[in-house]
C-alpha cells in the first residue's frame, strides 16, 4: 500500500464521516471493495428502513450522519459489489440532506456569483449538488475502519455557525485533527454542514482557488462542463486503493491559458 501523507489521509477520511464538501477532480470515478464497517458499533443494529437525523443539534447531527452512512454501506456490501452505482443512492439519502450545498455552492463561486446570468447560477448549483454525490460515492472507497472521537455537543445557545470538532484516530498513523463548520438555516431552522477543515486545510477554500482560475479564463460554463464530465463516469470498485485515472478533469481546464 501506498504511504499518505497526513494531510491526504486527513482529507479522505474526512470525506467519509461528515456531509462536507470533497471533490474529486480527474479521472475515472474509483471506488474499494474493501467496504467499511460504521463508525459507531451500535450503529449495526440501525433497521434497514432510512432514519432521518435530527437537524436541531449540529453537533449530534455530524455524528449520526455520519453512523448511518456507514451503517448502511455495511448492510448493503453484496448489493454494492454487484453495482456500484448503487453507491450514488447512498450518497443521496444518507449524506446530501445535512449538506447545504447551495451555500457551498455560493461560497465557492466567490464574486463570480454577482457576474454571470441567473440561469447559469441555477445551472451551477444544480450540476454542483450531483457533482457532490458522485464525488462522496468514491471517497467512500478510502474508508478504512478508522475511529472517530468527537468533542461532546456543546451549548450553541441563539449562534447560527458552530464549529464541530473531532480526531480521527487509526493504529498506523497519528491522530488527525479535523474540524465540520455547520450552519443552521435562517428559514427553516435545521443545521447543515458546508465545509470541513482537515489540519488547518479548509477544503471550500481550497476548492474555491482552484476554480477561481477557470472562471477567469474559461468562465462558468466551462467549470459546469468539466463537473458533468465527471459525473459522467462510472463508479467502479478496485480491490486496491481508490485512485484516478489521467483523464480530463477540472484540473485539465484549470492549465488552460
Amino acid at each position: 500500500m501506498k504511504t499518505l501523507t497526513n494531510a491526504t489521509i486527513a482529507l479522505r477520511s474526512l470525506t467519509l464521516l461528515s456531509a462536507l464538501v470533497m471533490f474529486t477532480t480527474s479521472g475515472a470515478v474509483v471506488a474499494n471493495t474493501s467496504l467499511a464497517n460504521p463508525v459507531n458499533p451500535s450503529a449495526q443494529l440501525v433497521s434497514v428502513e432510512k432514519i432521518m437525523v435530527a437537524q436541531d443539534d449540529p453537533y449530534l447531527m455530524i455524528e449520526h450522519a455520519g453512523s448511518n452512512t456507514f451503517a448502511r454501506i455495511k448492510r448493503e456490501q453484496e448489493q454494492i459489489k454487484q453495482d456500484p452505482e448503487n453507491l450514488r443512492t447512498i450518497m443521496e439519502e444518507e449524506l446530501m440532506p445535512y449538506i447545504d450545498h447551495r451555500f457551498s455552492a455560493f461560497k465557492v463561486l466567490g464574486k463570480y456569483a454577482r457576474q454571470v446570468e441567473k440561469k447559469e447560477l441555477f445551472e451551477f448549483v444544480s450540476v454542483f449538488r450531483e457533482y457532490l454525490i458522485t464525488t462522496y460515492a468514491v471517497a467512500m472507497g478510502y474508508y478504512d475502519d478508522q475511529a472517530v472521537e468527537f468533542d461532546p455537543p456543546r451549548d450553541f445557545g441563539d449562534r447560527g455557525d458552530v464549529t464541530v470538532r473531532a480526531v480521527i484516530k487509526d493504529d498506523d498513523r497519528p491522530d488527525i485533527k479535523v474540524a465540520f463548520k455547520v450552519r443552521k438555516d435562517p428559514r427553516s431552522g435545521n443545521w447543515q454542514a458546508y465545509d470541513m477543515i482537515a489540519e488547518g486545510i479548509s477544503l471550500l477554500s481550497s476548492k474555491q482557488s482552484e476554480f477561481e482560475s477557470i472562471l477567469r479564463k474559461e468562465g462558468i460554463t466551462k467549470v459546469i462542463e468539466l463537473m458533468r464530465e465527471n459525473i459522467r463516469r462510472p463508479i467502479v470498485l478496485n480491490n486496491g486503493e481508490a485512485k484516478t485515472e489521467e483523464k480530463a478533469s477540472l484540473n485539465e481546464g484549470e492549465k488552460t491559458e
